[in-house]
């Protein structure tokens, strides 16, 4: 590994193999001079690092993980916090969407597991190199979906009952946003900026395990009203450098610009209690 100078700057993006977060990853490879990819399969992995490096002048790492399992979580933030002296910007961005209700190895709902505790678990191990930064950010990728539901389903939040793909997976979104908001607040005195964003309706391989919405985002027709991944991409590569938005924290946007989330997602007692509700669910599996 070379030598690094105070002047290296660190991004990371979670889900970085492909879609979206390969995108982003690409994009922010011209602005910081390492860029760090995660994501589950290795193989994946290695390609996009390769697709990567062929057009990137920093440095390029990848790290594996399966954000099902939140030990392996554990350990990828100890692996980041080794080979990253500080990290000036982490983009939140893995998720999955299942056909069928799914169970994490940790014995939860697979869809709040991976798009929302694997990050908060991520997020909270990594506070110390973030704050190495002096002015980091973190980017939290949440869709216009988290809109559907008017509160988290506080009774069941594994979706024991009454499962449903759609809404399980808005429910994830708006806990990203409450999770943003709250780190926001959490953090504000600690040099790190916390924001939320809807990168759009994008042709995205996270519909894999749904056959209609998958068939659907590849039509020829939905080329035509749906974006492309680079340009899903643009908001989460725009929160992560504006220079304009350099101390903002606590804010959502869409479509490269500032937006109203939905009411839900602005309660400060939900952010709160969804805080220390995630926390009690991570001791729960790994401490």
């Amino acid at each position: 590994m070379r030598e690094e100078t105070r002047a290296t700057r660190y991004a990371l993006v979670t889900g970085g193999s492909s879609g979206i977060g390969l995108e982003t990853a690409r994009g922010l490879s011209s602005r910081f001079e390492v860029v760090g990819i995660v994501g589950r399969n290795a193989g994946r992995l290695e390609d996009a690092a390769k697709e990567l490096r062929s057009g990137s002048i920093g440095r390029i790492e990848t790290f594996q993980a399966d954000f099902s399992a939140l030990a392996q979580v554990q350990r990828l933030a100890w692996d980041i916090r080794n080979r990253f002296g500080r990290l000036d910007v982490l983009v939140n961005n893995a998720g999955v969407w299942h056909r069928e209700r799914t169970v994490s190895k940790d014995g939860f709902e697979d869809t709040f597991a991976v798009n929302h505790l694997a990050h908060f678990l991520l997020t909270n191990e990594l506070q110390d190199t973030l704050r190495a930064s002096g002015s980091a950010r973190v980017v939290n990728v949440s869709s216009s979906m988290h809109a559907r539901p008017k509160s988290l389903n506080w009774d069941d939040l594994n979706f024991e009952k009454h499962w449903r793909g759609f809404w399980v997976y808005g429910h994830s979104k708006l806990a990203n946003i409450l999770f943003s908001n709250e780190l926001a607040r959490r953090w504000k005195d600690l040099g790190i900026t916390s924001n939320a964003l809807n990168p759009g309706n994008v042709r995205s391989n996270i519909t894999r395990n749904n056959v209609f919405l998958n068939a659907l985002h590849r039509s020829p027709f939905a080329r035509m009203i749906v974006m492309s991944e680079a340009e899903g991409a643009k908001t989460s590569i725009y929160v992560a450098t504006a220079p304009e938005l350099e101390g903002v924290t606590g804010r959502y946007f869409d479509k490269v610009r500032e937006a109203k989330p939905s009411r839900a997602s602005t309660d400060e007692e939900a952010a709160r209690r969804l805080w220390e509700r995630s926390q009690e669910m991570i001791d729960a599996a790994i401490r």
